[in-house]
């Protein structure tokens, strides 16, 4: 039944929106997600900035969180085949991965990213979340994940965010108590 309504939504967007712009678009934009190379990065130099620094340490706490959860555990927990292993008949954009669907890693990373901004900065977290958004259709078009792997990587990528987000905070200002104590 899930299968079926995620076969569905591919095989429309495949049908109806698939064109020779997002053809050039979907590849580039899902690179945003690629290894999370972006993401460490925009975390290193947040942690090397002494105003962003807590944020940096919520990036840190997010992308490991999001990494051990969705890539190291879930995805061999769940075992869920491709899309594009099933139906091999859709001409691929990339290199078809060869790890597992559930969740989508790159939604799960990008919204854990974005999360973690948003809850520092709306001014960049907003577009971080829209960023997000594109990379999980990307993974749509592309034909390498279900839309409930896609839902599922988004959500647990909130939740992960959020998570790290509360954590580095509350931790900094006990060390900050911590400090303030020692000094007197």
């Amino acid at each position: 039944m899930i299968q079926e309504f995620d076969f569905a939504v591919l095989d429309y967007i495949q049908e109806h929106i698939r064109c020779v712009f997002l053809d050039w678009l979907m590849p580039k934009v899902t690179m945003l997600g690629n290894g999370g190379i972006l993401c460490i990065a925009l975390t290193v130099l947040f942690m090397l900035m002494r105003s962003r620094r807590k944020c940096g340490f919520s990036l840190a706490a997010g992308l490991f969180l999001s990494g051990l959860v969705g890539n190291l555990m879930l995805k061999n927990i769940v075992a869920r085949d491709r899309p594009c292993w099933i139906n091999d008949s859709v001409d691929m954009l990339i290199r078809i991965p060869r790890d597992y669907s559930f969740p989508s890693g790159h939604t799960m990373l990008c919204f854990t990213v974005a999360v973690v901004l948003f809850c520092y900065d709306r001014k960049i977290g907003i577009p971080a979340i829209i960023a997000a958004a594109a990379v999980g259709f990307s993974r749509l078009y592309l034909y390498v994940h279900f839309p409930t792997d896609v839902f599922a990587g988004m959500l647990i990528g909130i939740l992960l965010g959020i998570l790290a987000s509360f954590t580095v905070k509350k931790l900094w200002s006990t060390a900050e108590i911590e400090k303030e104590v020692v000094h007197e």
